[in-house]
């Protein structure tokens, strides 16, 4: 049975999420080593007790099956394969964030043409940005990495919308009249007076996009092995 207290934290989790929440078994100090220990995010009791909301980031991740780790290793270094090469079947992918990017200029155009034109970009990293921290709260590490690692996927296309505001060369998709589409950051660089550094600009934000995609990719990894080992232990 499970106490009040944390009964109480599922039931604000369920009404935030709007899904059912499943924890996974709190962790207990005493049976971990060291270096497990180190994995786990200790909060100070007065943040957890002011924020019931951030209990469960203090709970153990559900494992990941060795079939599973190797399947997304295999997956995202496909990916990271197709995208250094700069084809294959995996850019269909950016394909499914279309129809977000153009929602976000929808779902802001009543605050403003600014606003309107940023929430575009927003809304295209926000979508997979917000399920990964939806993921985080579950405990579900695999949840977390693939939203992660395409949050950081769009960085490059946004680098390459990004590159393109002065020389405008690439074809433009709008929800409306054509006659009336803009070239995001050709709009937005023009405003905060940064048009002249497209490519620069572009390019680090290709560079977090990269480090990124990496970066989730290894820290599955180390989680996925870090089980693995402390199972063989």
């Amino acid at each position: 049975m499970e106490n009040a207290a944390r009964a109480a934290v599922r039931l604000r989790l369920q009404k935030f999420f709007g899904s059912p929440i499943i924890f996974i078994k709190p962790v207990t100090f005493s049976q971990k080593t060291c270096a497990e220990r180190d994995e786990v995010l200790r909060l100070p009791a007065s943040l957890t007790e002011s924020v019931p909301l951030l209990e469960p980031l203090e709970y153990d991740w559900a494992p990941v099956p060795r079939i599973a780790l190797a399947a997304w290793l295999i997956f995202f270094s496909l990916f990271l394969c197709q995208l250094g090469r700069g084809t294959g079947i995996f850019f269909l992918m950016d394909n499914v964030f279309v129809p977000v990017h153009e929602g976000g200029h929808l779902l802001f155009r009543f605050l403003g043409t600014t606003i309107s034109v940023a929430g575009g970009t927003f809304l295209q990293l926000f979508v997979p940005l917000a399920l990964a921290v939806y993921f985080v709260f579950q405990r579900q590490a695999q949840g977390v990495a693939f939203c992660m690692f395409f949050f950081f996927e769009q960085f490059l296309p946004v680098a390459t919308y990004m590159a393109d505001a002065r020389a405008q060369e690439l074809p433009l998709l709008t929800v409306g009249d054509s006659e009336d589409v803009i070239h995001d950051w050709n709009y937005l660089f023009t405003k905060m007076g940064l048009l002249q550094h497209d490519t620069q600009i572009a390019a680090v934000v290709r560079f977090i996009g990269w480090i990124g995609m990496i970066g989730v990719t290894l820290w599955l990894l180390r989680r996925g092995l870090g089980k693995l080992r402390t199972r063989a232990q």
